[in-house]
C-alpha cells in the first residue's frame, strides 16, 4: 500500500476581506488558531491584526451579521470581546527583593 502524502499547505497570498469575515467566525466557532495559520498560510500575526481591527475593520460588523444568518442558535451565544493584547511592563525595581531570604 503506498504511503499517504501530506497535504501541501496553501500558497501564502495577501488576506481578503471575505477571508477577515471567515477569521471571524471561525474564531466564534473556536477553530484553533493553529488550524487557521494552517488553513491561510499567514503569519499568526495577520489574525490578530484582524481581530485588533487593525486591518478590515468592517469585517467583524459583516461577520457578525453572516454569523447570525448562519447559526442562528449560536449568535447570542458567543464570545464577542475584542482580542487585546496584554501591555508588558518592566520589572518593578526592588521586586527580587522580596525573595531575599537572608536575615
Amino acid at each position: 500500500m503506498p504511503a499517504a502524502t501530506p497535504a501541501q499547505p496553501p500558497i501564502p497570498r495577501p488576506l481578503t476581506e471575505a477571508d477577515a469575515v471567515d477569521i471571524w467566525i471561525a474564531r466564534w466557532l473556536r477553530i484553533r488558531r493553529k488550524d487557521l495559520i494552517a488553513r491561510y498560510g499567514c503569519d499568526p500575526r495577520r489574525l490578530y491584526e484582524i481581530w485588533e481591527g487593525t486591518r478590515f475593520p468592517a469585517s467583524r460588523e459583516k461577520a457578525l451579521a453572516l454569523f447570525a444568518e448562519r447559526h442562528p442558535g449560536l449568535a447570542g451565544r458567543i464570545d464577542l470581546g475584542l482580542h487585546r493584547r496584554i501591555p508588558r511592563s518592566p520589572p518593578l525595581e526592588g521586586q527580587l527583593e522580596l525573595f531575599d531570604l537572608r536575615d
